[in-house]
């Protein structure tokens, strides 16, 4: 119990990975402060709702989004475009905030992910492991918890990124405390905005990182199962508007795992990408740079 208790603050103290049906199965110890932020949704019961405390949980929202969809994944995990170790390190902390992890860690999965999509291997198929454990279960599970650097040596070589991904708690309590700092100090400073140290936690932290968190793996769970296929893939990835604009492009899956090596999801001019939109932004504003496109031959080969 120790270690596992451990785990929630330093996941270096993780034990390996068990084989077999031991390694897939929830570990409800280690997953308790994921069961506890989803409990914390019910404090809407008790501190009501403010026009500030839904737009704070609605920038969390979309900011994170964007740090998730933009970094984690089109960067982190795909090398899509070019930044500053500097920023590189600053949307990770965001990214971090999302309680999915630590940038590594979702890296390291997510390559995996591309290697074995739909095939036993993979951890969150939905053909293969079925709704729940593709949505959330496989999150939960023993040999899901642990970070594999040999998968990630590109990223393992910054030493930020490395304490980062140890210590991902260490943010989103970080993000947590200061909300509610926040609510009390505006509560005694603004009182008409009728908010509170406790709501601005509840809507900004628990509520808003929750919706995030679903909003987010229905990409393993539902665009592996509807939706159209403009590509022939090895896989069952689908492409989805009402998952794109969910989260912000990443619902032109199917394209996605076609060709991954773009920066950009949505391959038509009327497949809404709002992260590439975000990315282009950050390119002329020259933070991001070498952002890859779409290549000609890879839209001569759609289907439709």
């Amino acid at each position: 119990m120790g270690r596992s208790l451990r785990q929630w603050f330093d996941t270096a103290a993780a034990a390996p990975a068990p084989d077999g049906a031991d390694g897939s199965r929830i570990d409800w110890l280690r997953a308790a402060p994921f069961v506890l932020l989803h409990l914390g949704c019910a404090g809407l019961l008790w501190v009501g709702v403010s026009p500030l405390a839904v737009l704070v949980a609605g920038l969390l929202y979309a900011v994170r989004m964007f740090a998730i969809t933009g970094f984690y994944h089109r960067y982190f995990s795909h090398k899509t475009f070019r930044t500053s170790r500097a920023l590189q390190f600053a949307f990770a902390v965001i990214g971090a905030a999302s309680v999915q992890r630590g940038p590594l860690w979702w890296a390291a999965h997510h390559r995996h992910h591309h290697r074995n999509a739909d095939s036993p291997l993979d951890l969150h198929s939905p053909a293969v492991h079925g709704f729940w454990q593709s949505h959330v279960g496989w999150f939960l599970t023993r040999r899901a918890f642990a970070t594999d650097l040999a998968r990630v040596p590109d990223l393992a070589r910054y030493p930020e990124l490395r304490w980062l991904d140890r210590f991902d708690v260490v943010v989103p309590l970080a993000m947590a405390a200061g909300l509610y700092a926040l609510g009390e100090w505006l509560q005694s400073a603004w009182p008409g905005l009728r908010t509170s140290g406790a709501q601005l936690l509840v809507w900004g932290f628990f509520v808003s990182t929750v919706v995030l968190f679903h909003a987010t793996v229905t990409i393993n769970s539902l665009a592996h199962r509807f939706g159209s296929r403009r590509f022939q893939t090895n896989d069952n990835s689908r492409n989805s508007l009402w998952l794109a604009l969910l989260t912000f492009g990443e619902g032109w899956h199917n394209n996605h795992h076609f060709y991954s090596s773009s920066a950009r999801q949505g391959f038509r001019w009327w497949e809404i990408d709002l992260t590439w939109y975000g990315l282009m932004l950050l390119s002329m504003l020259g933070l991001v740079r070498d952002l890859k496109p779409v290549p000609a031959w890879v839209l001569a080969k759609a289907e439709h």
